[in-house]
């Protein structure tokens, strides 16, 4: 009989890596989305400035008027130009989609650490299975755009004082049917 204990770490090892990995591209998500937000909120307010200059000028006609007109207007041309190469929509959308290729990876992980404790599979299944994890795993990493420290960050602050990927018996409880509850199943 083999001894699973290392077979069994290096599970556990990819187990927590994906889960960061996950967390990391939902969080990045996150991120880009309120990146694009304020950024178009700063576009309607560069536009509604712009706009009651451009109405300022055409009333009175004021140069300090104009010339705040012509620098709003460069402002908003800007920004454009800006939000049209660096895409802070589509990025998330990236990221949100990484992250929902990652999750059953995530969840085979777990899948095969159950297995592998009740004995289910025997030690050349489990190393088989990993191996065609590792491999999915390789294709999503190379489709999939780069993070920052700062997306890292807040998965660990989720993961570890939020517990977002981990649940109390009473949580699930409510999602069970009586007969499946907590200290009911036989």
């Amino acid at each position: 009989m083999r001894d699973f204990s290392h077979m069994e770490g290096q599970i556990r090892e990819c187990l927590g890596r994906v889960v960061y990995t996950h967390k990391t591209h939902e969080k990045m998500a996150d991120r880009c989305a309120a990146r694009l937000q304020c950024l178009k909120v700063l576009q309607i307010v560069i536009s509604a400035l712009t706009a009651s200059g451009a109405l300022t000028v055409a009333i009175l006609g004021p140069d300090w008027a104009k010339i705040a007109t012509a620098v709003l207007s460069l402002l908003a041309l800007l920004l454009s130009g800006y939000m049209k190469g660096f895409d802070p929509g589509g990025t998330a959308q990236k990221h949100r989609d990484a992250a929902a290729r990652i999750w059953p990876i995530r969840e085979s992980y777990l899948s095969l650490l159950t297995d592998l404790k009740a004995g289910a599979i025997n030690y050349d299944q489990a190393a088989e299975r990993r191996d065609e994890l590792q491999e999915q795993l390789s294709i999503i990493y190379k489709g999939a755009p780069q993070t920052n420290a700062k997306a890292y960050a807040d998965a660990q602050k989720a993961l570890k004082l939020n517990e977002e990927f981990t649940f109390s018996d009473e949580e699930i409880d409510c999602f069970l049917p009586a007969s499946l509850r907590s200290g009911k199943i036989s």
